[in-house]
């Protein structure tokens, strides 16, 4: 019917939609495929390759390649990609690619490169969740990722925070630990 030839053309949509962050040499920051468009990391690797050869030297911001709209950006040392199938709105990706970059450019206080961003990496998996679920467009608004991506750090469970956030929150509580010891020494020897 024609329901199912249209939920099938979405489910493929789905396959082939991907985040991709690139550092200069094309190595893999990060990579998000929704679906199971690129099931083994061989046919990732090649992949991202392809399109790292095919964008680095170029000006532009949107690409055709192996059946697929890749839009992109650059900056200092890093290479960003949203890529989705040919039939792709390429302003919508680029509505996805633009909320990222300006979401991290935000964290990370327009120090978007390589080495502030492998510091932060929690903050793009928060930022990246808050943008795309399972291949869904949630949000193109980066106040509004910022804004949550703050609110979801600060409610953390331990369980599921990063090493650098238990780091704060452990030195956060040795602080005040230290703070309160100092205030009671210092009313001990008042008295």
């Amino acid at each position: 019917t024609k329901f199912d030839d249209m939920l099938t053309f979405h489910l493929h949509l789905l396959l082939t939609f991907l985040l991709l962050i690139l550092d200069n040499d094309g190595d893999r920051l990060y990579a998000k495929y929704y679906g199971d468009g690129y099931p083994s990391v061989k046919e990732q690797k090649a992949l991202e390759k392809n399109i790292f050869n095919k964008t680095h030297r170029t000006d532009s911001e949107i690409a055709l390649l192996e059946g697929l709209t890749v839009v992109y950006k650059s900056n200092i040392d890093l290479f960003f990609y949203v890529i989705g199938s040919s039939h792709e709105n390429e302003l919508m990706l680029m509505a996805v690619l633009n909320c990222l970059f300006d979401s991290l450019s935000q964290m990370l206080r327009k120090n978007v490169e390589r080495r502030a961003l492998l510091e932060n990496m929690e903050g793009l998996f928060l930022a990246v969740d808050e943008i795309v679920d399972g291949g869904v467009i949630l949000e193109s608004d980066p106040q509004q990722v910022v804004h949550r991506v703050a609110l979801r750090g600060d409610d953390v469970p331990l369980t599921e925070q990063t090493v650098t956030q238990v780091r704060k929150s452990i030195r956060a509580s040795l602080s005040a630990i230290k703070f309160k010891s100092s205030i009671t020494l210092l009313t001990v020897k008042a008295h």
